[in-house]
Parts: structure tokens; sequence; C-alpha cells
């Protein structure tokens, strides 16, 4: 029984236990289930985190800067909005090194599985690789600090800059510089790639405003202060007065200490630095800002806000707390944009709907090795695009990317001034400068300014060197001395001038509105004979600030010179011997031997006309008062008596009349014919020329006329030679080509009236006049002496004193006013007695016969043999003209009947008067003994 109640009591403390164990159990079950049910609802309500990986430098100290401040962005801005679904999340990673740089970007992406990467500027192999790395991961690659990129935005959307790029700053130092007046700037800037893509952006912006970069200096990162000093006494040597700094803040605070004890920063010049020097002045030393008194800066604006001071308090505390010694003591406006870069990423991140764990999709690429498993991220894209379309005001004021950059907002221009910076006014791209952000102005309009050396005068932007004379290059040349002649004293070795290009210079000396001190310093020693004008143009500015000489302007030498205006005729001319037909009988040129010989005929055939139309009128006209004799000599010598005297009658008969006048109409006609080609012949023949392929052309040595005429006038270069004076060119000209001399010589119109002048009408120009730019001053490129000897030469050729300069280096007579002047009046210079000797003689020898046939026994003889000769020819001519008319019939019978008539009545008439008959008797005798003395002389004639 005992046993049994045993039995009984441990079965009831086994159901206890076994009541007990399923209570605890389901107790246990019911508390597990609340606190997973707990547990799962925190989770529901804790915010997605985002990841982002940083890069950063520690060694740098505007790393460090950035660093607080998006760590202090992520804790203000979740601060005040603790309801946000989402929260970025920064995994950073410090490193020393570009290699550093490319290894923690891959561990982020590939174990961190970051969406984005902030980082800071690199070189452009650096940003090329992380650019193509975000491209094929679809990951956003964001930098606060890049200033520029040299990738385009169109093929690399991934690649986001918040900051503003510097192509807008270079547009603000343009505008700044054209408001000032100032025709060209220097440019000094780091030689880094960033450096150099500034330049890039600087010269664009002030070509668009017409400025020119007069120097562009660059300088190592780690340039010594040797380096800068050897730089700096160069450049104040130099005309230009304005400097464009922009470079890292160390090398730069230490080229103005030395700027400042070379005098570079006294009164007179001008200085600006770019935001790379000016975001960085809160930090500057109190020795540098003294050695930067008077120089404008640019940087971007920031406005004052409660929250930029608040952050400006604790970043001074944490540089307190941490003891940290950095170069940066005071908060910029590169830890204001990596602020405004997490804070654009944090809200990017809360818009993109939905967000879900499921971020990334694995995929295999080959941008670094094959065994590199790469993920893309599916948020990366949804990022991207709300970062291009999120805007708001952050504490560098307003946030907007535009093409993967931040949008500009507005530049601040401030001035240096004691222990701080006066702002002076600001610029906007949209509205230009103005005094103040609701204004518009002009840089006429800024606050006053206080430039270098305490100055209130703003700076002219260019200055003659101080440390010495202005260096005038002048050719030493062994011909045309009229232009300039060099003298060289042997005691002192200066060089002295004088000519015509020397006294131009001089001229506008005393026009330009500053003194101007010179030095002459001569270029070539005349023993080298390879030299030219180029060689020594090529020496400005490096051995000469300016060359003054007989240097043509032309448009090759443009490329590395500036010109003033030409004071001088312009244009290249040929010039060839005067071949001039003039010899003793050119009065017979006009003429062909044809032609006169035609003549010839024609007057000999016309005398025998009239003298057989005369004949008749000769025998039958008693009355006239010319006698047969005189007559009928005329008769012979009509064709030309009729040209002498035209005034007497010479003939009797209307038919020999009517030929005499078709005569004078031919002879007439031949006149004027003779009189107008012995004109073309003795002028405009003179001006006609063919050029030859086969001329040698003589060529000033040492002058561009070389190259002008082998690339121009396409004239081979083994047919020129050179020469250096008028005296060698007319030696070789006399010499001819086929004697080792030249057939022609092109050169410049005051060469060539040089050279006319002396030799007179030997030579003459002919063929077009080439247009060159004429004589000018040479200065370096974008000097702004240009300006002024330009004015300078304007007022003096058109000045009084011009003809005196010109006739007192060329003469009496010489004008440059009509360049072709002189030279055409040497070519037709006046005939010489030489020119027709022909003609005296022949009139001499004539007169010497007639002489000679009158006034001597032999000649007389001679004479009259020749007269029976012609009277014998002539009786036998006049029978026969009689026999023909006797066997003429009732003409002849009606004549000599008249003639019985005529003596019967007189006949009859003596018989009725015997007195008047005697008379008439006597009167009969005389008339035949008259007749017969006639008849006897005409024979002898």
């Amino acid at each position: 029984m005992l046993n049994n109640v045993m039995k009984r009591s441990h079965f009831f403390v086994i159901i206890h236990i076994l009541i007990l164990l399923y209570i605890t159990t389901r107790g246990s079950c019911h508390v597990a289930r609340d606190v997973a049910k707990t547990t799962s609802s925190r989770d529901e309500m804790r915010p997605l985190p985002i990841r982002v990986g940083v890069v950063l430098d520690l060694n740098s100290p505007l790393d460090v800067m950035a660093d607080f401040c998006m760590k202090t962005a992520v804790s203000d801005f979740y601060a005040a909005n603790p309801n946000y679904n989402t929260e970025l999340q920064l995994h950073t990673k410090y490193v020393g090194s570009v290699v550093d740089a490319y290894v923690a970007v891959l561990e982020l992406l590939e174990k961190e599985e970051v969406h984005g990467i902030i980082r800071p500027p690199g070189y452009s192999t650096e940003e090329t690789f992380f650019t193509e790395l975000g491209q094929r991961v679809h990951v956003p690659i964001i930098s606060f600090t890049a200033r520029s990129s040299a990738l385009s935005y169109t093929g690399n959307h991934y690649s986001i800059r918040t900051r503003p790029n510097d192509a807008i700053q270079a547009q603000a130092l343009a505008v700044m510089c054209r408001g000032f007046e100032w025709s060209e700037v220097v440019v000094l800037y780091e030689d880094t790639e960033f450096g150099n893509q500034f330049l890039s952006h600087i010269n664009k912006a002030f070509e668009e405003v017409e400025i020119g970069l007069a120097y562009m200096v660059a300088f190592p990162r780690s340039a010594e202060d040797s380096y800068l000093l050897k730089e700096l006494n160069k450049l104040s040597t130099k005309q230009t007065r304005v400097f464009v700094v922009h470079m890292n803040p160390s090398l730069g605070f230490r080229l103005f200490a030395l700027a400042k004890s070379e005098g570079l920063l006294s009164e007179g010049f001008a200085w600006i630095i770019t935001d790379s020097i000016s975001n960085f002045m809160n930090s500057v030393d109190s020795i540098t800002r003294d050695s930067m008194q008077g120089v404008l800066g640019v940087r971007p604006h920031v406005p004052s806000s409660d929250a930029l001071k608040s952050l400006q308090q604790r970043w001074k505390r944490s540089m307190i707390l941490e003891n940290t010694t950095s170069s940066i003591t005071d908060l910029n406006v590169h830890g204001l944009w990596a602020y405004d870069a997490v804070t654009a990423l944090a809200i990017a991140i809360e818009n993109i709907k939905p967000v879900n764990a499921s971020l990334f999709s694995v995929k295999t690429t080959r941008n670094c090795t094959e065994k590199r498993k790469m993920r893309i991220s599916t948020l990366g894209p949804k990022l991207l695009s709300e970062l291009s379309s999120t805007k708001f005001t952050g504490l560098s004021g307003d946030f907007q990317l535009v093409d993967g950059e931040l949008r500009p907002s507005a530049f601040e221009i401030f001035n240096v001034i004691g222990t701080g910076e006066k702002t002076i006014g600001y610029w906007t791209s949209d509205r230009g400068i103005k005094t103040e952000l609701s204004q518009s102005t002009s840089t006429a309009q800024l606050k006053s300014i206080m430039w270098p050396g305490d100055s209130v005068i703003r700076p002219k932007g260019w200055a003659i060197p101080t440390t010495g004379n202005l260096r005038v290059g002048i050719p030493s040349t062994r011909g045309y001395k009229e232009f300039v002649d060099v003298i060289i004293d042997p005691t002192t070795k200066h060089a002295n001038a004088t000519g015509f290009s020397i006294d131009m210079f001089l001229a506008t000396l005393e026009v330009i509105p500053f003194p101007v001190n010179y030095e002459f310093h001569h270029y070539n020693d005349t023993e080298n004979i390879d030299w030219t004008y180029d060689d020594m143009l090529h020496e400005i500015p490096q051995r000469f600030d300016m060359v003054v000489g007989d240097t043509t302007i032309w448009a090759p030498r443009a490329a590395y010179v500036d010109f003033a205006l030409p004071y001088s005729e312009s244009g290249v001319i040929l010039v060839v011997k005067n071949k001039k037909p003039f010899d003793m009988w050119i009065f017979v040129k006009p003429l062909k031997w044809d032609l006169w010989l035609t003549i010839i005929m024609i007057c000999i055939y016309m005398g025998i006309v009239l003298h057989i139309l005369e004949h008749r009128a000769t025998n039958n006209d008693t009355d006239s008062s010319t006698s047969k004799k005189e007559r009928a000599r005329m008769v012979y010598w009509s064709p030309l008596a009729v040209l002498a005297f035209p005034e007497r009658n010479m003939v009797s008969n209307k038919w020999s009349f009517f030929i005499l006048l078709v005569w004078l109409f031919m002879a007439f006609i031949l006149m004027q014919s003779y009189t107008a080609n012995l004109s073309a012949i003795l002028t405009v023949d003179q001006l006609k020329f063919a050029f030859s392929d086969n001329y040698y052309i003589g060529c000033q040595e040492g002058s561009f006329m070389k190259q002008f005429l082998t690339e121009q006038l396409h004239i081979s270069a083994l047919r020129l030679r050179t020469y250096s004076s008028p005296e060698e060119y007319h030696k070789a000209m006399s010499l001819g080509s086929q004697n080792e001399g030249i057939d022609a010589i092109f050169d410049e119109i005051p060469y060539m009236k040089v050279f006319l002048n002396k030799y007179d009408s030997q030579y003459k120009m002919v063929g077009p006049t080439y247009r060159t730019g004429g004589f000018g001053f040479a200065f370096p490129i974008g000097s702004p002496l240009v300006s002024h000897f330009s004015k300078a030469i304007l007022d003096v050729t058109q000045g009084p004193n011009m003809t005196f300069i010109e006739q007192k280096n060329f003469g009496p007579g010489y004008s440059s006013q009509d360049p072709l002047s002189s030279s055409i009046s040497q070519q037709t210079s006046s005939l010489t007695v030489y020119d027709f000797a022909g003609l005296f003689v022949i009139v001499g020898s004539v007169t010497i016969l007639a002489l000679l046939c009158s006034e001597t026994t032999v000649g007389r003889k001679i004479t009259d043999m020749a007269k029976h000769f012609i009277c014998n020819c002539y009786h036998s001519t006049t029978t026969q003209v009689n026999s023909m008319e006797n066997a003429n019939g009732d003409g002849d019978s009606r004549s000599h009947g008249s003639l019985d008539e005529e003596i019967h009545h007189s006949t009859q008439n003596s018989v009725s008067n015997p007195e008047e008959n005697t008379d008439r008797l006597v009167i009969g005798e005389m008339e035949l003994r008259e007749i017969g003395q006639s008849n006897e002389t005409s024979c002898a004639d």
C-alpha cells in the first residue's frame, strides 16, 4: 500500500512538473513572440542607409577642412530632417598618393558597394580613369574642387563638379580689364594641368574683348625663390604693367613677397589674383598681406547667413580641440562647396522613390582585371537624375547643376587694403559688373580703389621700362644711306644714325605726349652678307624694344611683331633699262622705208602729171603776172611747194587744182600720222615692256623681296641676284644677264625713286605696282607704343615739316605725295642734238652742195653739163608734144587762124598810125628778144 502511495505521489509530481513546464514554455513563447514583434517594428522605423564613398588626402589642409564640413553636413541635415526614410552614410578612405586613390575607389565599389564617390581633383589620367569607371558601374563621381574638366560632359554624365567652371571666372576677368581700358595683360600661372586649362579659358575670354596676352609665364609648383626672382626681373623690363596671377596659395604668396621687394608693386602697376589665391586670403599672414596692398581679387560671392557663422565657429573650435596645425585657419568656399555637395546628395537620395534593399545587380566587367567582379548600381542613375534636378539655397549660395557643373552665381571683386579686403563690386554673367547685387553699373562706377603704391590713379597698363633707355634697333647696311646711315663711335662704340627713317623717328618723339629716353643699337656689322631684316625683327623683344629703319610692313611679319602706321610710299615696282630708239636717224623711224619710197614716187608722179596739165596753160596765159619760167619751175615742184607756200597760186588749170586738193588731203594725213608716230616713239613706246622668264632679276639684299618674288610672283630663285646699293644695281644692269649682270630690278618705290633720280633717263618703270605696306616702325606684339607712334606718324606726315624732312634727305623737288611723278619725269627727258643729227646732216649737206654748184668753177661746169642734158631731154619731149598737137586738127587750125588774124590786124594798124606802129615795133622787138632769152634760159635750166 505504501508502494502504491509512493507511485501515486511520483505520478502527481511528474504531472505537476509537466504542467509547470507547459506553462513556462507557453509563456516564454508569448514573450519571444512579443519581443520579435517589437524588434520587427523598430527595424521598420529605422531609415535605409545609402552608402557614398569619400576619398581624401589628410596631408592636404583643404581635404582636412572638407572632411569636417562633409561630416558636419550629414549631422546637420538629419538633425533638421529626423523623419527621412533614407540616411546618407559616408565611407571615407584616406590616401596619400594617386595609386592609393585608385585602390581606395576600387575597394569602395567592390566591398563597400557605394552608390557615389566624392573625390578631390587629380590629374587628367586619374580623372579619365574614375570617370570611365563611374560610367561603367553607373556610380556618380562627384568633385567639389575640380576647376574644369578636359572631358566633355556629353559622353561623361556621371562626372559631377559642384563648383563653377574656370571659364566663367575668365569672363569676369576679361570684363574687368576691358572696363579699365587695359589693352594687354601678363598672365602668371602655375605650370600644372589645371593651370594650363585656365590659360586656355582666359585666352579665349580676352580675345572676345580684344585684349592681348603680352606674356604668359608658367611657374613650377615647387619653384624656388631664385627662379621667381629671375622671372620677375624679366617682367620689370617689359612695357606691360598689368599682371593676372593664377596659382596655388603658397606659391602665389611667395611670388608677391618677392615682387614687392623688386618694386613691381609700386605706382603704375596693376595686379589681379584669381580665386585660386582669393579664396585663401583669410589665412594669409600680415607680412604677405602687406606685400599685396592695392591688389585686386576675384572670387565667388558667399552670402552671409547664420548657418554659415555657426559652421565657421564650429570649425574654429574643432581646430582648437584637435590642436591641428593647418595653414587654413578660417573656413573658405571650398569647405562650403563640400558641405553643399553632401547636402545635395542627401536631398537627392530622399527624393528617390521607392528605395529598397535590392540596389545592386551583379555583372562582370573588365575595366580593371579579368577576375574582378564589379557591381553595377541600379540606384546610381536615379541618384544622378535627382542630383541634376536638385535646387536649394546652400551655404555657398544657390545650388543648381547645369551640364554637370554648379551654376555660377555672382563673383565678388575686392581690393586688398590694410589688414583686410574691401569689396568694390560684383560681376554676374547676365548683368555684368555692379557695385551692389541689386544694381547695374560699370568699372568706372566701382567703389574707390587703392592701387599699388598707395595710388588712387588707375594705372595705364603699360610704361616705358625704367631699368634703362628704350632699345631702338637700326639696320646697318652698305647702301641706300639716304634712309639709314649708321655711324659707330670708335671710342664709346655707341651707334649714331642719320637718314630719312631716323628723322621720322625723331619727329614722332616730339609729338608723343610723354618723354621717351632711347638708345640706338645697330644690327649687322656689314660683314655678314646673309643677314636679313627678318632676322633683325626676330630680335624683338629680346634685344630691341622697337626697330626703326627702312623696314617694310609685310603680312608674314605680323606673326611676330606689330607695326605702326607707314611713313613712306608703298608698293613694289619693276625697273628695266631704258632701251630708247634715239639715234641720229630717229626722224626717219616713224615711217618705214616702203612708205618713204612710195611718197617720193607719188611726188614725182604728180609733178609729171601737173607738168603735162600746166604746159598748155603756161603757153596760153600771156597776161599772168608770173613769168613762164617761174610757172614752169613751180609746176615741177608743186607737190612739195604747195605744202610750203599754200597761199600762192601755183597752177592755173582746174584739173591741176583738183589734183593738188587730193594731194593736200593725203599729205595732211601723212604728216599727222608721222607726228603721232614720232610722239609715240619718244613717249608711249618707252612704257612697253614684256617680262621674260629668261630675265635675271636684281633685288635688295637682306630684304623680303627674295621671298616675295619666289612665293607671290613665282620667279625662280636661281634667277635672283641681290645687291645693296644703287651703284651695284646700275653696274649689274649695264653688264646685262649675259655678263653675270641682270635684266631688271624688283624693289620698293622709295628705293627706286632714289635709283632713278641718280641715273636719270637710263631706266624706266614698267608693269603694275604690287602692294606692300610701306616702311614702318616695328614693336613687340601687343605693345601699347604702337597706337601712340601711329598717331604721331599721322601728325608728322600730314604736317608742314614732312616736305623739309624729305628734301633734306633726298634733295630738292622730292615729294612722297606722288610716288611716280619723279620717276616718270626722268624717263621722258628732253631730246638732244644727237637725236636729230641725221636731219641736220642732210640739211647741211644740201646747203654745202648748193654753194659748191653755185660758187665754184667745177661746180658750175657740172651744173651746166646737167642743165644741157636736161634741156636736150626737154626739147625732145617738147617736140613730141608739138607734133601731137599739130596732129590734132581743129584746135590747132583755130589757134593758127586766130594768130594770123592778129598779125593782119596789127599790120593794118601800123599803116594807119605810123608813130604808134613804130612804138609797137620796138616793143615787139623787145618781146621777141625776151622770148628768145627765155627759151635759151629754159633750155639751160
